[in-house]
């Protein structure tokens, strides 16, 4: 099967054309010509990343009819859907962290959430900034936390100006770790605590409409990244905008197909069976009323940043793409949240946009995972792609023309969402048609073919007639963890080779050394806020 079509395959397109009252003919746009494609080979293209946390590709619009997406949906008739994209390590540091530099989790060593990310990495945002460009980073960071909790106050979501913010130099309105919708905080240039009442991405968006308008008037080109909260847990019917969940106040949402009455042991969390059958079973489906709600109320959002864009005179020189860090099972094969390999969990929305560049109402099947992100966009913006970088440059592939591509996506399942518990560790590789995995505590191995089979309702591992693929994809795992040196060890390993007070010392390569600038040396104290006196708070 080729990598690209101009068409959308099987039911993606019309579904996406039923959701916009559009003909396919409308859906197959050729790339603009003229002024548009000159201005684009003159003035260097703005960026703007827009992702969602934890939005599966299944809750989209263009894949359930349920889904209130005409914005996310609009972007994919405007630019090319990435249908085979997978988040390669699905939960939030690990993601965000191989989208900035290109590398897998065993390179950043991101192993774990709630870890200081190491500073000694070339990012997107160095080299763009270098390149003449403004950088802002506006939402969920993640990458800051030094400590399994404590989310709230200044010591674990200020991050000072300087190294540790990856190159995104010019504006910063970050948090590290927090998804109440409606009372939350966020950090700039100060350890002053910014409040918020209003539904988060209003306050995102509303951030960023600001900044693309300024830098409409000063002309200079940006690299801009939204990092949205929703629609991650709580799904408590508090926490979304009242006016999406009434709409989906009597949407049915059965149990899926691979519900099991018992948690699948290997979740690395709600594996007691009471609190599964009394809890979980009866509430999942409210769950996902609250979280398709918060998907239509993201989206929303994204419209309003979209709308700017266009008024701005900004849009056909702007890459746009959205995606999300990883997606959530709701129950799928006994399992709820993400960290695992299974489809509900990895296969996450990604489009990208570009007027005269990118070809309209296009899908990829081309096999990108998140360490791809980062040396596609440089090679977008036609910069030099930094040494260390594992991912792949998809260029070509966006621009709807043959290139390379990866044979298959390398998935990382490096421990436990967030503590150093051993046991949960797994890899998995992800091909156009099969996944297979592999638990570290047993060995345990599994084979699905996800295109006579998208639910994987069947493991495959143990029929003979699939042995000789079993043992073929086993070795290109193998071969690709070696040659980027994951050696597959218990979460605590990392902990105890790489890691000092959740501070990030090294990973799989070694020590980390940049190539585009100062190789700093890492203090784990740095950056923390001294603790008030108890007799200084007793007057107050």
């Amino acid at each position: 099967m080729p990598a690209i079509t101009r068409h959308f395959f099987s039911n993606i397109l019309p579904r996406l054309a039923r959701l916009r009252g559009v003909g396919i003919s409308a859906l197959m746009l050729l790339p603009h010509s003229g002024t548009v494609m000159a201005a684009a080979a003159t003035k260097p293209p703005n960026v703007i990343i827009m992702f969602a946390d934890q939005l599966r590709f299944q809750s989209c619009g263009f894949s359930d009819p349920r889904a209130i997406t005409p914005n996310i949906d609009g972007l994919a008739r405007q630019g090319m859907l990435f249908r085979n994209f997978v988040s390669t390590s699905p939960v939030c540091s690990a993601f965000r962290a191989s989208l900035l530099t290109g590398k897998y989790a065993s390179s950043t060593g991101v192993v774990v959430n709630e870890m200081r990310m190491n500073p000694n990495h070339d990012t997107f945002a160095h080299v763009l900034k270098a390149a003449g460009y403004r950088t802002d980073y506006i939402g969920k960071w993640h990458l800051w936390s030094h400590q399994a909790g404590g989310h709230a106050g200044a010591d674990n979501n200020f991050v000072p100006p300087g190294p540790y913010r990856m190159g995104f130099d010019d504006f910063w309105a970050v948090y590290n770790f927090g998804h109440e919708n409606y009372n939350y905080s966020y950090w700039m240039n100060t350890p002053e605590e910014i409040k918020g009442t209003v539904f988060k991405p209003v306050f995102d968006s509303n951030m960023a409409i600001d900044r693309i308008k300024q830098h409409a008037k000063t002309g200079d080109p940006f690299a801009m990244v939204v990092a949205y909260s929703p629609p991650h847990d709580p799904w408590a019917v508090k926490n979304c905008p009242p006016e999406w969940y009434a709409k989906f106040k009597n949407t049915g949402f059965p149990l899926p197909e691979t519900w099991q009455d018992v948690p699948d042991p290997y979740m690395d969390r709600n594996t007691e069976k009471e609190p599964w059958l009394n809890m979980w079973k009866p509430k999942l489906p409210d769950m996902m009323r609250v979280y398709y709600a918060m998907t239509a109320g993201l989206d929303e959002q994204i419209g309003r940043v979209l709308t700017t864009l266009k008024e701005s005179g900004l849009e056909d020189n702007t890459i746009v793409m959205f995606m999300s860090d990883h997606g959530e099972m709701f129950g799928a094969h006994g399992r709820v949240y993400k960290m695992t390999f299974y489809e509900e969990s990895v296969r996450v929305p990604m489009i990208i946009r570009w007027p005269g560049q990118i070809p309209a109402g296009s899908v990829s099947d081309a096999c990108m995972g998140t360490p791809d992100i980062m040396p596609t966009i440089l090679g977008l913006c036609g910069k030099k792609i930094p040494a260390a970088v594992e991912g792949m440059d998809l260029t070509q592939i966006a621009r709807g023309k043959p290139g390379p591509e990866p044979d298959f996506a390398l998935l990382q399942g490096m421990g436990h969402t967030f503590q150093w518990q051993d046991g949960f560790e797994w890899r998995a590789l992800r091909d156009k048609q099969y996944t297979y995995a592999r638990y570290l505590k047993d060995g345990k191995e599994l084979l699905f073919d996800n295109k006579n089979d998208p639910l994987q309702k069947r493991d495959l591992a143990g029929d003979p007639a699939h042995s000789e693929k079993l043992a073929e994809l086993r070795r290109k795992m193998n071969q690709k963890m070696a040659a980027i040196h994951d050696e597959f060890k218990p979460c605590s390993w990392y902990r105890d080779h790489w890691i000092q007070d959740r501070v990030i010392m090294r990973a799989g390569p070694g020590d980390f050394k940049r190539e585009l600038g100062e190789t700093i040396e890492v203090d784990t104290n740095y950056g923390r806020i001294p603790k008030e006196p108890e007799q200084k708070k007793a007057k107050k």
